[in-house]
């Protein structure tokens, strides 16, 4: 199982993001992994897709979430434990970010696919990107 951020997914479709290229190099990778993200990043996601490419693109973006990925659901628990994380790293970390790394703690992974250099201060996680 590997968590994978809002940045792969927007790089992905995105075909004008600096990300686009790498992104597109990753799919062979996730084809036998267990795809693993938050609601949060849902909610980024189809955001920036649809402010970008429209609404329409980001309703398709929703869907292939939900049709295809292990989805975990922000509930009070994991945002208390979220804000916890953001405490720890005294605020260099997005809420999104830190809830995301909670999570990867809940489901005992340590694999991130993000192309957001923001995880590699977190200890015990091992951010996959471009080399």
């Amino acid at each position: 199982m590997i968590f994978v951020d809002s940045s792969f997914f927007i790089g992905l479709i995105d075909r004008r993001d600096q990300w686009h290229p790498a992104a597109k190099a990753f799919l062979p990778f996730l084809a036998d992994e267990a795809v693993l993200i938050s609601d949060l990043i849902i909610v980024e996601s189809v955001t920036i897709i649809g402010r970008r490419s429209g609404g329409k693109a980001g309703e398709q973006l929703y869907h292939y979430f939900v049709d295809n990925c292990d989805l975990v659901v922000s509930d009070e628990k994991i945002l208390k434990g979220g804000m916890s994380v953001f405490l720890r790293y005294d605020g260099t970390l997005s809420v999104s970010d830190a809830v995301s790394v909670f999570i990867m703690q809940k489901k005992n992974t340590d694999r991130i696919l993000s192309f957001d250099s923001d995880f590699d201060k977190v200890q015990g996680i091992v951010r996959i990107h471009e080399e």
